[in-house]
């Protein structure tokens, strides 16, 4: 079972379906309790940083994403999700995330028009098997004001808005993305379909 976090952050509806559609059993769980049996766990997201961590904790989903990803459980943070797998954000203020992965959350510059919203593509660093069967310069959906500066280790992609930013990283079994796969139509469900046959 695909567990997908609602930590009251954003519409994870559209995950849920996505992995249906690809004829997955996933589910939406508000309990941590309820994803302790899961096999894969999904980390949406739609907020700003400090009250999307101040949720996790407070709901005890912090000490069950740890947990389930040192026991090897494939993890997927998605848009939000993956920015919450890094040390800090400076979102409104400082902020500690999940530390998953050494790095930090900053503002696009100045020059830019924020959030980015819309098509963007991606260059891949190095292969991992949630990118199999996705191309080279292949187009997701983008909707962020801020972005993750990575340590190289964890870099798996990158984008260009303004300059390189992380669009990808991945350390073992945990993995996230920037951009929104569920709204990437056969691309975006092609990497869904990858991190669920993940084992």
């Amino acid at each position: 079972m695909i567990a997908v976090i609602d930590y009251g952050m954003g519409n994870l509806r559209s995950v849920e379906k996505a992995f249906q559609f690809l004829g997955f059993d996933a589910v939406i769980t508000d309990r941590p309790e309820q994803a302790e049996g899961a096999t894969h766990l999904v980390l949406p997201g739609d907020a700003a940083f400090g009250d999307a961590m101040r949720n996790l904790v407070d709901r005890g989903w912090d000490d069950l994403i740890l947990k389930g990803v040192e026991q090897g459980k494939p993890f997927l943070g998605i848009c939000m999700g993956l920015q919450l797998m890094f040390d800090e954000s400076e979102e409104g203020g400082k902020h500690r995330g999940l530390g998953m992965l050494p790095g930090r959350i900053v503002k696009f510059p100045a020059t830019e028009r924020v959030p980015q919203i819309g098509w963007n593509q991606i260059a891949i660093e190095r292969s991992v098997e949630i990118l199999d069967g996705v191309p080279e310069g292949s187009y997701f959906y983008f909707v962020h004001s801020y972005y993750v500066d990575a340590a190289d280790a964890d870099r798996v992609a990158t984008t260009e808005y303004g300059q390189e930013y992380t669009s990808i990283a991945a350390r073992d079994n945990a993995l996230g993305v920037q951009f929104h796969p569920e709204k990437s139509q056969q691309i975006g469900l092609r990497l869904l379909r990858n991190f669920a046959r993940l084992s």
